[in-house]
């Protein structure tokens, strides 16, 4: 037993309101693994609905023409065991930006109790050289209005 005492400040606990958009999703019995809770590769699924559904968000409209975003990196930290049946909340927001990326914080909650985070690096692509290239201004300005509460 390790009776050193911790350096580290407590983690602030993510709040579903600091979230500036949201999607409900549902944990399938598929989703289980043999420990009978739902399996941490699917976290990375409902993450991307999370994504996916801010992204096609009709008032963000981030197309640029000639550009993509495309998944560079994706941490995530599992704070809770999710069980099904289960309805939960994924919470998605803008934490900061790069020359040609940005950070999209994340988390998934159930009965308004966070259960993992998560952090997903956008890489802006030119989709004729399939190489990384400088983040438009104008979606940055699209993207800045949905910037997370806490970061």
């Amino acid at each position: 037993m390790n009776d050193q005492p911790s350096s580290r400040p407590p983690r602030a606990v993510p709040q579903l309101a600091d979230y500036p958009h949201r999607v409900g999703d549902i944990c399938r019995f598929g989703d289980l693994d043999p420990q009978g809770h739902v399996n941490q590769a699917v976290f990375l699924t409902y993450f991307e609905s999370g994504r996916v559904g801010m992204f096609r968000n009709k008032d963000l409209g981030i197309g640029v023409p000639g550009v993509t975003f495309v998944v560079g990196r994706m941490e995530i930290n599992y704070l809770r065991e999710l069980h099904w049946p289960a309805t939960i909340e994924i919470g998605t927001g803008v934490a900061e930006f790069g020359r040609s990326s940005f950070k999209v914080s994340q988390a998934i909650f159930r009965d308004g109790v966070c259960c993992a985070t998560g952090l997903a690096t956008m890489v802006c692509m030119d989709i004729a050289t399939r190489k990384s290239t400088p983040l438009p201004e104008a979606a940055i300005a699209k993207l800045g209005q949905f910037k997370v509460r806490s970061a």
